[in-house]
């Protein structure tokens, strides 16, 4: 009997952790596309991942990045927010990202940094919520866009994925990023569906003020993200 009930409940978690995947994954399907294929929108929501022991973007941020700013230079996106880690004063994710778009020749007054994007569902929670985004194309690999266009629709985004693949990654890496996708996608789909955590919030700072018309030649939001985030 104890072996039977221990069957059915490993089954059982198979079954959600699987069918949780192939929901977001169908779900984001259509919503996905190559930088050069993707719509116009006024801002590019780029999530953290990671960095190198010297504190510079790891090599999948990069590519996150590079990819926001051909997004930028070719006129899809006005905008670039980037969302990080920034819970401790030696590990600054939105801080690296920063530094690797200016090497690139994106404008400083047009990237917008979020200190406390902790994870996906707090980085789309605080999209919404303190900088005012409506819709964004969300810029990430291709193994985390159906929980990023999962959660950031769900949440009030309208958002389409932008695949910044630019290299081959190790295997063993995509293997690692793909199995932990699978328990993620679960605490996504429970957040958004059933608690709504709130994450770290503050006051809203709106990268298109209503007040400037587009807003684009107002100075970059998130300042007090970076007072928020130390606290």
């Amino acid at each position: 009997m104890v072996l039977r009930i221990f069957v059915y409940l490993f089954i059982s978690a198979v079954l959600v952790f699987s069918l949780s995947r192939l929901f977001t994954e169908l779900y984001s399907n259509s919503r996905l596309s190559l930088p050069a294929n993707a719509p116009e929108s006024r801002v590019a929501i780029v999530f953290g991942a990671g960095l190198s022991r010297d504190g510079s973007p790891s090599p999948v941020l990069k590519d996150r990045v590079m990819t926001a700013a051909e997004l930028y230079f070719s006129g899809k996106v006005k905008k670039i927010l980037m969302s990080g880690d920034n819970r401790f004063l030696d590990y600054n994710e939105p801080g690296a990202m920063l530094d690797y778009a200016l090497e690139l020749g994106v404008p400083r007054q047009d990237i917008v940094l979020d200190f406390a994007g902790r994870r996906t569902y707090d980085t789309c929670y605080r999209a919404k919520a303190i900088f005012g985004v409506t819709d964004a194309l969300l810029v990430t690999q291709r193994f985390h866009l159906p929980r990023a266009v999962f959660t950031c629709n769900f949440l009030g985004i309208k958002g389409y994925g932008v695949i910044a693949d630019l290299r081959p990654y190790n295997s063993r890496s995509i293997d690692y990023w793909n199995m932990r996708e699978v328990g993620a996608t679960v605490v996504a789909l429970w957040d958004v569906w059933i608690t709504r955590p709130l994450p770290v919030l503050g006051n809203p700072e709106p990268i298109f003020p209503a007040q400037s018309g587009s807003g684009e030649n107002q100075p970059s939001a998130g300042q007090s993200g970076t007072n928020i985030a130390r606290r």
